[in-house]
């Protein structure tokens, strides 16, 4: 009987032993993972300002012309404010419930062998250069994908600009209303 529950206390603390090791390597990875948490909490910050700056934008072509340029600064300064008091509430309050949320969900998913290679993947300086130079990467070919897509689809967003201006009862600008859409100019169907 004696042996029975000392074993089962060896069991207990072995666990026990495996569970504070698994936690302490979530630990590392989200510690790791820092800065990806906080882009994701600026994002979410940033995507409502550039919606509403992008229908600013629209809504500033129904101004007086002399009045456009006031009005578009007054409402970008109006929305960088927003982003600036939202960005660290929203890091602040990220990095709190990654822990018991990314954290816990490593936890469950992960072994403590998967574990530690992503964290030595994490921390390897392969990673490292990756994560330095994938914006530029990402950047070159988002810009030649909007390069090669746009003969393609210019004349379909000339056509939804055109049906929502028509849709809202507004009419073209007229400088864009004798410019040919650029899909049409580059010979696209």
């Amino acid at each position: 009987m004696k042996k029975t529950l000392l074993m089962a206390a060896l069991v207990v603390a072995a666990v026990g032993a495996h569970a504070q090791t698994k936690k302490q390597l979530v630990d590392k990875i989200l510690a790791a993972q820092q800065p990806a948490i906080e882009n994701i909490a600026k994002s979410i910050a940033e995507r409502p300002a550039l919606q509403m700056m992008q229908a600013a934008g629209n809504a500033l072509q129904q101004l007086p012309a002399d009045k456009r340029e006031a009005t578009g600064k007054q409402i970008e300064a109006d929305v960088r404010k927003f982003v600036d008091e939202a960005v660290p509430v929203l890091r602040d309050r990220a990095m709190k419930l990654a822990p018991s949320t990314l954290g816990a969900q490593m936890e469950e998913k992960f072994t403590e062998e998967e574990l530690k290679a992503l964290l030595a993947w994490l921390e390897s300086p392969v990673n490292k250069k990756y994560q330095q130079v994938a914006p530029e990467i990402q950047n070159a070919f988002a810009q030649k994908l909007i390069v090669e897509a746009a003969p393609a689809l210019d004349p379909k967003l000339q056509a939804l600009q055109s049906k929502v201006r028509s849709t809202l009862g507004i009419s073209a600008p007229a400088n864009e209303a004798s410019r040919p859409a650029a899909g049409k100019a580059s010979g696209a169907k």
